[in-house]
């Protein structure tokens, strides 16, 4: 089996890469997913995440208020490291079980955080390369707005709070550009890669 870590800027097209990754054969374990599982209603987290937050950041269906949540992380430092000290570990778990489960030869890690330096600290022992997907800010930026009916201001924030498309890049050991691309043209890029990656 080989692990291959996949990251990307919010907004680079990580998630459809994976999705055709997944398409040519590869087992996706996705971090997000996970993530959202663990603060869903009844999710392995909520316990936690109520005690230590209260209950207005619990939503009436007894998930986490993300955008309340979001909010509160990006203006207390302290608050987004109490929140990851709860959700990390069991992530973490759920994703190690889940690469355990795998069948396939080819496991990619879908890691939207990798490059921050703690993260890829506690995964580069166990990655055999890493993915990263790339395009200019600017396209970021339009691809958010236009997808998630963002201000460009909020989108900003947001990228500005991740690591930097510099700091990605240097983590890589294989770069797809995903910059003007028709969806056929990233296929064979991804085609590309998975072939480097075996």
């Amino acid at each position: 089996m080989r692990l291959i870590g996949l990251t990307g800027g919010m907004g680079s097209g990580k998630s459809t890469v994976a999705h055709m990754l997944h398409e040519l054969g590869a087992t996706i374990v996705d971090a997000d997913a996970i993530s959202r599982a663990t603060t869903a209603a009844g999710g392995s987290a909520m316990t936690a995440i109520r005690s230590v937050f209260g209950n207005d950041f619990v939503d009436s269906t007894g998930a986490l208020d993300r955008t309340k949540m979001r909010e509160l992380v990006f203006a207390d430092d302290r608050a987004k490291q109490k929140l990851e000290s709860i959700t990390h570990p069991l992530i973490k778990q759920a994703m190690q079980d889940q690469i355990l489960a795998a069948k396939t030869l080819l496991v990619v890690l879908d890691l939207p955080l990798l490059a921050e330096r703690t993260s890829f600290d506690g995964w580069k022992p166990l990655l055999d390369a890493v993915v990263v997907v790339d395009c200019l800010e600017s396209t970021q930026i339009a691809r958010v707005m236009a997808r998630n009916q963002m201000l460009e201001s909020q989108v900003c924030a947001v990228i500005n709070s991740q690591a930097s498309r510099q700091s990605r890049l240097a983590i890589a050991d294989v770069v797809i550009t995903n910059e003007g691309l028709t969806l056929l043209a990233l296929k064979l890029e991804v085609a590309s890669a998975f072939a480097k990656l075996q």
